[in-house]
């Protein structure tokens, strides 16, 4: 019996190739748990993947997608059961091993966790690694003493994935957002998500001029890095911390020390990738308290497997807004 996957080749000449094919239950990696998946999602990592050089990409032919959602249709784990619902993030997913760009996935038990209850798995895959990661780093500012009322927190490249879902988050929990976009086009999508000011990107990215600003985030989810990030430092409040979950802006941070020294920022490192379990859960259970669901519904848009290699470009351009959402049955 055969299913459908996006499988991504690379030819003699060292160009990749990405399309959808029909494999088999051999054709899957090893692993103690077979998955009917659902829905996945299009995230950065996956653009690489499916880009013309084959970004993260260790061996070929591969699947990507680097989340999931769906129903345990096997298990040699005493963990999981058939018709159980499952979600995967991180764990290498879908750049080392094989993700769900497939009908089918086999993955190790230690990398799912159950479906929270009250959510669906394409609101699971909604929400998804982006999702995730935005939780994440709201969990790490409320720990280095985030609060409602410490003032305004800024989410730059708020009209991405994770930033759209963080200004969600961010809003539903009592927290003044400030969202920070260059396209215009998307400033009444981010007030409806709950941004009560909207940053134009050419305000915010330019390389500090002055190692201190005005006092004026209580903190910060980062998606940007470069130039953009290293002048948020300097505008933190006293205390301050800014979750750093992105470089699309680039990965040098032409920044001072002053601020760390006179004001006492952090800069708190965000990785979804190995979180313990424990983390995940409470990451879960937090997401499905605090998201409005028709905030969710409102950044959702769902494409087919063979949509995908279109949007890996258009994810890596900055053209996709908010959460593109893949139905592999579709």
């Amino acid at each position: 019996m055969t299913f459908r996957a996006l499988v991504v080749t690379r030819d003699e000449a060292g160009a990749t190739h990405a399309g959808v094919q029909e494999i088999s239950l051999a054709d899957l990696p090893a692993g103690d748990v077979v998955v009917a998946v659902e829905y996945s999602t299009v995230n950065y990592k996956d653009g690489l993947c499916l880009g013309s050089g084959g970004g993260l990409v260790r061996s070929y032919p591969h699947v990507p997608g680097i989340d999931f959602a769906g129903t345990v249709e096997k298990s040699d784990d005493p963990r999981y059961k058939p018709g159980d619902k499952v979600v995967l993030t991180g764990w290498r997913v879908g750049e080392i091993h094989w993700g769900g760009y497939a009908q089918k996935a086999r993955v190790k038990a230690d990398w799912l966790v159950p479906l929270p209850a009250g959510l669906t798995t394409k609101q699971a895959m909604a929400v998804g690694t982006a999702g995730l990661t935005a939780m994440l780093a709201i969990l790490a500012l409320e720990d280095h003493g985030l609060k409602p009322g410490n003032g305004p927190v800024l989410v730059t490249g708020a009209a991405g994935g994770v930033g759209s879902v963080a200004v969600a988050l961010l809003a539903a929990a009592g927290y003044e957002v400030a969202a920070v976009t260059g396209r215009p086009e998307t400033e009444a999508y981010l007030r409806d998500l709950g941004a009560r000011q909207i940053v134009p990107r050419e305000a915010i990215n330019e390389i500090v001029k002055r190692p201190l600003e005005s006092e004026t985030w209580a903190g910060c989810i980062d998606a940007v890095g470069g130039p953009m990030m290293a002048r948020v430092l300097g505008q933190l409040k006293y205390g301050g911390s800014i979750a750093s979950v992105g470089l699309a802006g680039g990965t040098t941070l032409p920044a001072s020390v002053v601020p760390f020294l006179l004001r006492g920022v952090n800069i708190l490192g965000i990785d979804s990738v190995p979180q313990p379990y424990a983390r995940r859960v409470t990451a879960w259970t937090r997401i499905t308290r605090d998201m409005p669901k028709d905030k969710l519904e409102a950044m959702v848009t769902v494409w087919r497997l063979a949509d995908l290699p279109q949007l890996g470009a258009d994810i890596l351009a900055g053209k996709v807004k908010g959460r593109a959402v893949i139905d592999v049955n579709a």
